[in-house]
């Protein structure tokens, strides 16, 4: 099934152009029969003359089931997947709603880890990839409602993530299919971090499951007081 949705959705133009086709020549057929059984006098012409009624009626209202069905995938059923449905990678797999979620298993790794002192941000472009807020060297605290760009094209989806300061250790935060332009990007929860310093990065891959340099900013997360 999963086969079948991907192909439909890639092939969308084409198979329109099939069926229209499809439907030109099986419509013409279709009248031609109803046409040849109106004026059908014996018995045996008429009799003829429904056979041919009946499959080309029969193929019409299958060409346009055919079109209903891929109408509905293309226009309702596509849109609502993540964008990572349509990359053929493992390591892609990211949820499409930010929840603002890290794993016990990365709060105990982050906690080991010493701390590093804050840089500048790198690999962020203005306009297409980039942090409004939060700053590079800004301390945050608790809830950090993210805000930004990311906006290039052939856009894909956009994921953000988390390291300790000198590591490259990244873990997902969270992750979004729609572009944004200096808007909201999702929440950072980071409260159960242990205080210190943290790279924290944008990351946006193409439709093609390209990824794009990073931004990345250096931030101090403060105790939640």
């Amino acid at each position: 099934m999963v086969e079948l949705v991907k192909f439909l959705a890639l092939y969308e133009g084409l198979i329109y152009i099939v069926l229209a086709i499809g439907a030109l020549f099986s419509f013409r057929w279709l009248y031609r029969s109803w046409s040849e059984w109106r004026i059908a006098v014996f018995s045996l012409e008429r009799e003829f003359s429904a056979r041919r009624l009946g499959r080309s009626a029969l193929i019409s209202v299958l060409l346009v089931i055919f079109f209903c069905f891929e109408f509905f995938i293309t226009s309702f059923l596509v849109p609502g997947l993540p964008s990572d449905f349509f990359l053929a990678t493992p390591t892609l797999d990211l949820i499409s709603t930010p929840t603002g979620t890290l794993s016990a298993e990365f709060m105990t790794q982050v906690a080991n880890l010493p701390a590093v002192p804050a840089a500048g941000s790198t690999g962020c472009i203005p306009g297409q990839i980039s942090f409004t807020f939060p700053e590079s060297g800004t301390e945050i605290k608790g809830i950090v409602e993210l805000t930004g760009t990311v906006s290039i094209p052939n856009f894909g989806f956009y994921k953000y993530e988390i390291a300790p300061a000198g590591s490259d250790t990244w873990a997902t935060i969270a992750a979004g299919r729609e572009a944004v332009v200096e808007g909201p990007l999702g929440r950072w929860d980071t409260s159960a971090l242990t205080p210190g310093d943290y790279q924290l990065r944008l990351v946006v891959v193409d439709n093609q499951g390209i990824l794009l340099p990073p931004c990345v900013l250096q931030l101090q997360v403060v105790p939640n007081q």
